[in-house]
């Protein structure tokens, strides 16, 4: 598997994940609509542009998602069962049409299961990073991941 197991994983251990992607002003829009979301500040260019933003900004909850998918190749990729929890979410800047996003995954802490011997929870902080080096978005989360199987 592309992903790490419990046992590869150890508090400090740090990861710059090798794909950032683009935020596109289609992205936006597309995940507005599907999830309903009708706020002007991410649709209405008139409206953002009387904010102190001055544009229209992209949706935090898109934001936060691409942050975790940046995160899955070199990371949990076939390796975790289950997300448990996003116990701490912020967005420290705002996401604008075109910016690229790249994604930092520290290891915060480790436990293997009790009830699971062959798994173990891993709380993980996340920083997307936008193209300037600014951090826009931190995501602390606990998941469950695989234990290596043994040969």
């Amino acid at each position: 598997m592309a992903g790490k197991y419990f046992d590869e994983l150890k508090p400090g251990d740090t990861f710059t994940h090798a794909n950032g992607r683009t935020i596109t002003e289609m992205d936006n829009v597309l995940f507005c609509a599907l999830t309903m979301n009708t706020q002007p500040l991410h649709l209405n260019h008139e409206f953002a542009a009387k904010t102190p933003f001055g544009q229209r900004i992209v949706n935090g909850i898109f934001t936060m998602g691409l942050v975790v998918g940046l995160t899955v190749p070199e990371l949990t990729e076939g390796t975790i069962v289950a997300n448990l929890s996003y116990d701490r979410v912020v967005h420290p800047a705002p996401v604008f049409h075109g910016d690229t996003i790249t994604v930092q995954s520290t290891v915060l802490e480790t436990k293997p299961s009790k009830s699971q011997p062959d798994k173990g929870i891993v709380k993980l902080l996340h920083k997307g990073i936008n193209q300037h080096g600014k951090v826009v978005c931190e995501i602390e989360r606990s998941a469950l991941f695989l234990r290596k199987p043994q040969a």
